[in-house]
């Protein structure tokens, strides 16, 4: 090659120097091209223009999200405006798609900083030098920027890669490929002693770059970024090759478009469900479009980001998601809106070919076409507009539900106290529920206006200038009804929000029954829960008073416009016709319960625990300590500073939260079974002499808020879950509180110091015992951190902790220094030989034969078949027997009497046969509907007074039997059953069942009328009734056995909902201690989906009979209507072939709807069905016998005696105590110790009666209390559970919930309690709020202001189950002070598992040997 032609390749130069600009221009242009794009420095100068290009677009994105953010600040402070469904702790995976490109970049970025670095360093800089350097760092830039950007990408787990950075690497390749075309052509034909060294380098690196940029533009074409994060729809992915086999989906799915049209695809289990009741699997599971999965993705996928400041964000979101769903429901709104007039305008054709003197056979036959096919376009469009209408609904509920759960699961704690679980629940359980009601009426709003304007025109064709008589008139009741809907309006915001309140009260009710039992408070949480009825009932009432009058306006609207317009149409002289590194570290951080306020609780200066350090904290009843342990999860509002943690998180709470699962998926916990770990986990957390007890082992199912297990099981349960979870982080709260001495050392020993040993540990406690043996201590005081080092630093220095180790000291003192115990213990009752033995083969026998039969939670009860007659006359005569029911068929009989005598005066007053006076026949009709409307209001009155005393007496009735219904049945009821019966039952009892029943007892009396009148004008056409009628009937038949089960199922379905969401509150912060929300999640989703494909194939089944109804009306009214226009008008006159026209399209109408509300009401009866299992729940003993009513001062004296008890928990059980004795003498003080799940606790429970004895006696003062009442008896005796609990409310309602005692009472009792301060400092006093639960106050507050309680009420006999558990020794010492010199003359029994609190007691009575055991070594221990 000449050298002019390869100068440009050689030449360092950016002139273009081999340019010739004499050359014609295609050679002129093909030089500049080649010089640009093939010349080294041109290259670098486009190369790095690329890499400019590329900077400022990414500088620019970074300078709008900045702007975008301090934009939207003002709006992201609280927890509710935060983006709903952001899930920064989702999993994902990153692949080799993602690593190999960083790598790559990476080393890019390293390779051209080092070039640049070395490039910049040479002494002699010529320009040449200069461009190269400056490509290079331009390059290094870039690459760096990319590594950076693609770090960034992981962090937020971004699927795909940004398009600028996907452009870029397009253009970095077509750049590449310049390099390395230029490279090859240098390489063939430019010698190497005319060619620079460093360009011969570049161009070897140009060919490792070219393979590089393939690589990178492969990459940027895929568009995968490599991160897949595991969300719900890799999951359907992945499961979709075997769901789309799966014979249990719904036939939906892969049903053609006829089978879709007509319903065909339900053809299999409606046939199922006739043939046989239908059970939870027979229903297939729903089509993988709508599943609960995709619409969670949709719905977070579409969520506005904080830079749109949507103020509707909900209604926002569901408008992009759905927006073709609601389109095409619009456009099957629309096409029935089109054919429903055509109909009507048929009639005056038909009455005119009838009118005929020699009408055309064709005219007639080619009318009744038209009417066929736009009948059945009707009909088609109907029902396909109700059932997407109805899926549409089903999946916005599906969203909402699915939504709330997870917003649940990131509520902070100051929004889960506002809210409350009752009222959430409220949310996921009817407001979703309207909001899937509401889709029905959607179109209907829009359309109203069309659909009056095109009724007003076919007015107008008739009546002409009448027709503005009409438009004034609809006019009218439009305004009406628009003033009186929104009133309406403002009753259902009310009828919400008390709602809301009565459902956080009957949930708070349920989660503490075991309480308000020992308290005897039924009563006082009975009548606040009815005051929040009556305060909803009354607004439900005057909802559906004012729609009774609207129901009545709107009824007899027709009517009075028809009179307005013939009125006018008679004064106008219109003549009318028939046709018409696992670290915790926290550095000037302070924190806040209220996110709102941010009320500073929690400060820490500075908290670093290192990698496998074991720290404790202490401190005293309320100093902060699960606070801290609160910050360090997340729980609390951080107002400033830094918190850090490194590592996986398990999380123990102070107070205990079990699933409603087996004991072996508690600890697993969703992970999978390793035998060998498993095992040592039970071992170490001390859980294998519980298991050997219960008859089925791990396998025992946990009952509801782990109800069947001891406080110690409960703590040992979930410490065993974090273990087993094997996390590098250990927050354990208190987790020796609820356990014996030896069982708590053995734990420290073999748990916290054995299997953890290599684990960091942040450990809550009040055994200063175990205090040794940590690497670091903390003592906290008002929210502080006060002292922290070592045990010997922090004992010389003294101060807090030092008072803390002397209280435990002095504690102990007391027990080394007493009176000893006797070496040869007195034992109560020991079995002899004979019987222990007799005892053991007993006990296996019954374990035996009970074995499979005693699970805890039973299935729920179903009825199937029909609904029980009972059920209905229980129904329709609850509120005034069968006087009421008379009265409404009454006045619904006149109703329809009214409209037909307005029909046949028009029929009459407009034929040619007669002549009457316009005047006389406008004020005959006018009368007409006068009485009609009169009729109409007071039928909708007496209608909507019937439901609303119907439903309260339900609910009341309800409420009453679980008020008195016994422990045993709370234990073994999940509340998810009780709160889906007074949530959603309650809702179709109150407001549909009443409509239903109204619109059922017309429809059969307006179908009788239209019968009359089709038999008296056109006799013939009573023999096509016939088949027409037992047609229908059977469809009812063959539909109800299907939906009525449906809709049972549906019902039982919807509890787990709720019950989870509840139990998933309450353990809100272990689920994200240990970020298990996305297993949770899938739990909700997997119960949201069993529910939606039950309601999903109902409404499928209810289109499916009503499209089979309206078509089969269609084709019997083109039958008669042949028969009407073709028989002579001597037996048909053309007056009244109008008037049977007009009622044979309402019959063909009407007959479905009559159906279709029969079968409602059947399935809605579901509803009363359900209720009324409640109640007759099985009773307790009477709350009081009034011949049996004990003196007013029992017990007198104290004295307490047990004769040969016996207790079993069920009937079906083995006995837990067999044949105990003692006597317990007035004043005594007994201290019960023993092993957790011994059964001290059972014990209590048996005084109060929570558990009737199955044999044997027990007399206090001289009665046995099996005769009495038990409100008498519970309200005599004082208890301090073992979980404190608080009712949401304030301390006065707290601690004196009955209103018996003055402010200076309460005063006193809390000073002695040690809450006096804490109180005080409240800015409130007494009123200062309790939230639900009590979460605003610590545990041990909550124990202390329990102790409060018992302090005012003065029993003669006090238990104390635990009292002391969650308070430090120092408190516990006051406590016990207060008790020795307030409860001196008091009998008391109190339970523990400190030696110091039972050293102050008489006797001591230990139970030993489990419960299950045939032995119960009961011996009094004298001091």
């Amino acid at each position: 090659m000449s050298s002019s032609s390869s100068s440009w390749l050689t030449s360092s130069s950016c002139s273009p120097l081999s340019v010739d600009s004499s050359s014609p221009t295609s050679q002129l242009v093909a030089q500049w091209l080649r010089f640009i794009f093939l010349s080294p420095c041109p290259q670098r100068l486009l190369l790095s223009a690329i890499d400019l290009i590329f900077l400022i677009t990414l500088l620019a994105f970074a300078a709008q999200k900045i702007y975008s953010r301090f934009s939207s600040n003002a709006n992201s402070g609280s927890t509710i405006t935060k983006p709903l469904l952001q899930d920064k702790d989702s999993d994902y995976k990153v692949t080799l798609w993602f690593k190999l490109p960083l790598l790559v970049t990476s080393l890019l970025a390293l390779t051209y900083t080092v070039l640049s670095i070395l490039a910049f360093t040479q002494s002699n800089l010529a320009s040449w030098r200069q461009i190269e350097a400056l490509f290079r760092l331009a390059q290094a830039i870039t690459n760096i920027v990319i590594v950076i950007l693609m770090v960034h990408e992981k962090k937020f787990k971004a699927p795909k890669h940004p398009l600028s950075l996907r452009f870029y690497w397009i253009a970095n390749f077509v750049a590449a490929f310049l390099f390395a075309t230029s490279a090859i052509i240098r390489l063939v034909s430019v010698e190497e002693s005319s060619l620079e060294a460093n360009l011969r380098v570049d161009d070897v690196f140009s060919f490792i770059n070219l393979a590089v940029s393939l690589f990178l533009l492969v990459i940027a074409i895929k568009g995968s970024s490599g991160i897949d994060a595991i969300r719900i729809s890799d999951v359907i992915e992945s499961s979709r090759t075997w769901l789309s086999n799966d014979r249990t989906t719904s036939l939906y799915g892969n049903a053609s478009l006829f089978s879709k049209t007509v319903w065909l695809w339900m053809n299999p289990l409606l046939n199922k469900g006739y043939t046989t009741p239908l059970k939870l699997q027979d229903v297939p599971t729903l089509p993988l479009e709508f599943r609960a999965e995709r619409m969670s993705e949709l719905f977070q996928e579409y969520w506005p980001k904080p830079e749109e400041n949507s103020k509707h964000p909900v209604g926002f979101t569901l408008l992009r998601c759905f927006w073709k769903h609601i389109a095409f429901t619009g456009f099957l709104a629309v096409v029935r809106l089109a054919v429903m007039y055509i109909g009507p305008m048929l009639i005056q054709s038909f009455v005119d070919f009838t009118s005929k003197a020699n009408p055309s056979p064709y005219e007639g036959l080619v009318l009744i076409s038209i009417l066929l096919v736009a009948k059945s376009i009707e009909v088609l469009s109907v029902h396909q507009f109700n059932f997407h209408s109805q899926k549409l609904g089903m999946l916005i509920r599906s969203s909402i539900i699915t939504s709330v759960y997870k917003k649940g699961l990131r509520l902070s704690s100051t929004a889960r106290q506002a809210h409350g679980t009752g009222q959430i629940v409220n949310h996921m359980a009817v407001d979703a529920q309207q909001l899937s009601d509401l889709m029905l009426q959607l179109h209907p709003i829009w359309l109203m206006p069309l659909q009056v304007a095109a009724a007003l025109a076919l007015i107008y064709t008739y009546v002409g200038l009448s027709a503005v008589a009409a438009l004034l008139g609809t006019a009218v009741v439009f305004v009406f009804t628009l003033i009186r809907t929104k009133k309406s309006n403002s009753f259902q915001f009310r009828i919400m929000m008390s709602r809301d309140l009565r459902m956080k009260a009957i949930n708070e009710l349920l989660n503490n029954m075991r309480v308000i039992k020992f308290q005897a408070w039924e009563d006082y949480f009975g009548n606040k829960i009815r005051q929040f009825r009556q305060a909803e009932h009354g607004w439900i009432g005057k909802f559906l008073y004012y729609f009774a009058v609207n129901m009545a306006i709107l009824s007899t609207a027709p009517l009075l416009v028809t009179v307005l317009t013939f009125g006018t149409a008679t004064f106008l002289g219109i003549p009318l016709n028939a046709g018409t590194v696992f670290t915790i570290t926290s550095k000037d951080a302070k924190f806040s319960w209220d996110d709102e306020e941010g009320n500073e609780a929690l400060k820490v200066e500075e908290l670093e625990i290192r990698r496998g350090d074991h720290a404790a904290v202490v401190g005293t009843v309320g100093s902060g300590k699960s606070s801290l342990l609160a910050s360090v999860l997340g729980e609390m509002y951080k107002i400033s500073g830094k918190v850090r943690v490194c590592g996986t998180v398990a999380y123990v709470a102070q107070t205990s939260w079990i699933q409603n699962a087996t004991i072996q998926e508690n600890i697993l916990f969703g992970l999978p079974m390793n035998q060998k770990k498993y095992k040592e986990v039970i071992r170490v957390c001390c859980l294998d002499k519980d298991l050997e007890m219960m008859e089925h082992g791990d396998q025992t199912e946990i009952g509801e808020r782990g109800i069947n297990l001891s406080g110690g099981q409960k703590q040992r349960v979930q410490l065993a879950r974090a273990v087993y979870q094997d996390c590098d982080i250990y927050l354990l709260d208190d987790i020796f509180s609820a356990v014996d001495a030896q069982t708590g050392s053995f734990i420290f020993k073999e748990c916290v110091m054995g299997a953890l040993r290599h684990k960091t540990i942040l450990l809550v406690t009040h055994q200063v015992d175990f205090l040794h043996n940590v690497d670091s201590i903390m003592v906290m005081r008002d929210g502080r951190i006060v002292q922290s080092g070592k045990y010997d630093e922090l004992l010389k220095a003294g101060l807090d902790f030092g008072a803390l180790v002397a209280a435990h000291e002095s504690a102990m003192e007391i027990t080394e220094t007493g009176d000893g115990f006797s070496q040869s213990p007195k034992l109560a009752r020991i079995p002899s030989k004979e019987k222990e033995s007799a005892g053991e083969k007993q006990s296996q026998e019954q374990s035996k034969s009970d074995k499979g039969s005693s699970k805890l939670i039973e299935e729920e009860e179903r009825e199937t078949g029909q609904v029980n007659l009972r059920v209905y006359k229980h129904y329709f005569t609850e509120a005034f027997g069968w006087w009421g029911v008379a009265l409404m068929l009454a006045m619904s009989l006149a109703w329809i009497i009214a409209f037909l005598a307005g029909d046949y005066w028009l029929a009459f007053a407009t034929s040619e046969a007669y002549t009457v006076p316009s005047f006389i026949f406008i004020i005959v009709y006018a009368a007409i509907a006068a009485v009609s409307c009169i009729v109409v209001m007071i039928r909708s009155f007496l209608f909507t007074y019937w439901g609303l005393k119907t439903s309260q007496s339900f609910f009341i009735g309800m409420l009453d039997s679980i008020l008195h219904a016994p422990m045993s049945f709370f234990d073994t009821t999940p509340s998810g059953r009780i709160l889906s019966r007074v949530s959603t039952d309650l809702l179709w009892v109150d407001i549909s069942i009443p409509l239903l029943v109204s619109f059922v007892m017309v429809s059969y009396f307006s179908l009788i009328s239209i019968i009359i009148v089709t038999c008296q004008n056109a006799w013939e056409t009573v023999f096509l009734l016939i088949p027409l009628f037992w047609l229908n009937n059977w469809y009812r038949k063959y539909y109800i056995a299907s939906s009525r089960e449906l809709t049972r199922l549906d019902s039982i379905t919807k509890a787990p909902v709720i019950h989870h969401f509840s139990e998933t509150i309450s353990g809100v912060m272990t689920i994200r201690g240990f970020r298990k929300q996305g297993a949770f999640c899938q739990e909700n989703l997997d119960r949201v989906n069993a529910s939606l494909r039950m309601d999903f194939h109902n409404n499928g089944a209810n289109e499916w009979l009503g499209f089979r109804l309206d078509f089969t009306g269609v084709v019997f009214l083109c039958i008669a209507t042949v028969f009407m226009i073709f028989l002579p008008s001597a037996i048909i006159r053309p007056e009244y072939v109008g008037l049977s026209l007009s009622y044979g399209l309402a019959l063909s109408s009407l007959l479905s709807f009559t159906i279709s509300m029969t079968c409602s009401v059947e399935n809605k009866m579901v509803s009363v069905e359900r209720i009324k299992q409640f109640t007759n729940l099985p009773s307790e003993a009477p709350w009081t016998i009034p011949e049996r009513t004990p003196p007013q001062d029992w017990p007198s004296h104290g004295n307490i005696e047990l004769d040969n008890l016996q207790v079993r928990y069920r009937s079906n059980t083995p006995l837990v105590l067999k044949g105990v004795s003692l006597t317990i003498q007035g004043g005594e003080k007994i201290g019960v110790v023993g092993r957790t799940g011994s059964g001290k606790s059972t014990l209590i429970q048996v005084l109060f009666r929570l558990i009737e004895p199955s044999a044997g006696k027990i007399i206090i003062d001289g009665i046995n209390i099996c005769n009495v009442g038990l409100h008498d008896l519970r309200s005599r005796f004082g208890i301090i559970p073992q979980e404190p609990v608080l009712f949401q409310g304030t301390v006065r309602s707290n601690i004196d919930p009955l209103g018996l005692y003055s402010d200076e009472e309460i005063w006193k009792s809390l000073e002695r309690c040690q809450l006096k301060d804490a109180v005080t400092a409240k800015p409130e006093k007494l009123e200062a709020s309790v939230v639900d639960g009590g979460d605003n106050w610590s545990v041990g507050q909550r124990q202390l202001l329990c102790l409060g309680r018992i302090m005012l009420k003065h029993s003669r006999i006090l238990f104390m189950d635990e009292a002391t558990a969650s308070v430090d020794s120092q408190t516990d010492a006051v406590i016990q002070k207060i008790i020795r010199e307030d409860f001196a003359d008091r009998t008391i029994i109190s339970i523990a598992h400190r030696i110091p609190t039972v050293m102050d007691c008489d006797r001591v009575l230990v139970i030993d040997a489990g419960m299950s055991k045939d032995l119960y070594l009961l011996c009094f221990v004298h001091k």
